[in-house]
């Protein structure tokens, strides 16, 4: 599942920033991939829809959101929290 979340996350980020899956790269910001604000938060929407998960991300506030955009990697290991606790709930 883990790697499935990964790939997905990946994806929808590296159409956010008009990118190759493969130009991706985990440590990478998202300001690194020339995604802006709203980029960013038409990302957020996309992983909510693509994994059935409400993120806990505030668009007016970014640095009071439980949820970690400091870099791909970040992104996807809370996405894969997000996807653990709803399936265990």
């Amino acid at each position: 599942m883990a790697e499935a979340v990964k790939d997905q996350v990946i994806q929808i980020i590296a159409d956010q920033a008009v990118l190759e899956p493969g130009d991706v790269k985990m440590d990478a910001t998202l300001e690194d991939l020339g995604i802006d604000s709203l980029g960013l938060v038409e990302s957020i929407f996309a992983i909510e829809e693509a994994f059935d998960i409400q993120v806990p991300f505030n668009a007016n506030d970014p640095s009071e959101s439980d949820f970690d955009i400091s870099s791909v990697a970040a992104i996807v290991n809370a996405v894969e929290g997000l996807v653990a606790d709803q399936r265990g709930a």
